[in-house]
């Protein structure tokens, strides 16, 4: 089953661009809305004017941040790797597997 592609135009510092996606355009518009106020918030602190160089300051930054949150939720699936191995001995021999619990 292919996923349906959507075409839709976001503006990004005042430019428009078509993009063309399998994500869905709510989220697409999310993202490049976030990527533009990423790009001002680097522009607005007066030390950056070139607009080329506020980008890659501001995709350095939302990198930055995807890898943090990678880390934490790397962390979080760690713990809760953790948690599950104490708890499984403690549970009866039938609920002990180390799948996905049938709700």
């Amino acid at each position: 089953m292919t996923t349906k592609k959507h075409t839709l135009r976001v503006t990004i510092l005042n430019e428009e661009y078509a993009i063309r996606s399998d994500t869905p355009p709510e989220a697409t518009r999310a993202v490049a809305a976030y990527l533009d106020e990423a790009i001002k918030a680097v522009m607005s602190t007066g030390s950056v004017v070139d607009s080329n160089r506020a980008v890659v300051l501001a995709a350095l930054q939302v990198t930055g941040e995807l890898f943090e949150t990678r880390a934490a939720l790397d962390g979080a699936t760690q713990s809760m790797q953790t948690l599950g191995d104490y708890v499984r001995p403690l549970l009866p021999p039938a609920k002990r597997q180390t799948g996905v619990a049938d709700g």
